[in-house]
Parts: structure tokens; sequence; C-alpha cells
């Protein structure tokens, strides 16, 4: 630590690993700031992650898996197509930084309230 300010360094595989050491940091009294240059660094192949992702969304009743496409470039995830709502949105997001090796989420994922009116409607 150099004048409250606290620098973490090192690799992890996962997000999350790289999110529990900053918040378990930052309430430590004398703290003023963290620089968090953890990175993560994928062991799994980008098709690993992809299919993964995939397999994912379709165990999730909320997620329409149909309607979103997975395209991992290493660590990096781009998540594309239309959802309901806001809230389908951001679970395929959640779900995402959730798969082993990813670095970095990009949510290209657009919300078109249509899709829910027409899934009501064919239902009727």
């Amino acid at each position: 630590m150099d004048d409250g300010w606290v620098t973490l360094d090192g690799e992890v595989e996962w997000m999350y690993q790289k999110v529990i050491p900053e918040n378990d940091v930052r309430h430590l009294k004398g703290v003023r700031g963290i620089t968090n240059n953890i990175s993560i660094k994928p062991k799994a192949e980008p098709k690993s992650i992809r299919v993964e992702i995939q397999k994912a969304f379709e165990r999730n009743a909320r997620i329409d898996a149909e309607k979103i496409s997975v395209e991992a470039q290493g660590g990096k995830v781009i998540l594309r197509g239309t959802v309901r709502s806001w809230a389908e949105r951001e679970e395929a997001e959640d779900i995402a930084w959730g798969a082993a090796g990813v670095s970095t989420v990009k949510n290209e994922i657009t919300v078109s309230p249509l899709l829910a009116t027409k899934r009501l409607q064919s239902y009727q």
C-alpha cells in the first residue's frame, strides 16, 4: 500500500476472481483507492467458451436462446440478437460473464418489446 493506494496484480481464470479481491480490500482501514491490474487469462478455447454460454442460455427459462448469438475471440465474447426486455438482456450478459475464461463481454443485444407482444399473441 502506497499512501492509502492499493495495487492488485496477477492473473486469474474467472471474472469473479478479479472482482472479489478488490471488494475485500476496499473496506480495509486506510485504503483510499485501488488499482486493479488483475488480468483474466482464459484457459478455455473460444469454441468451448461459446458452447458453454449457449448451453447456459438454453438452460435458463428467462432467455430465448435462439434469439441470441455468441461470438468468442479468445476470452472476448460478443453477444448479438434481440430480446424481449432489459432484464433478459442483462441476464444474458451475466451468464456470459460466468463462463470460464471470459475476460470481456460486449453486449450488442437489442431490446424489442414487440417480441413479447408477438409471443403473447401466439398463445391466444
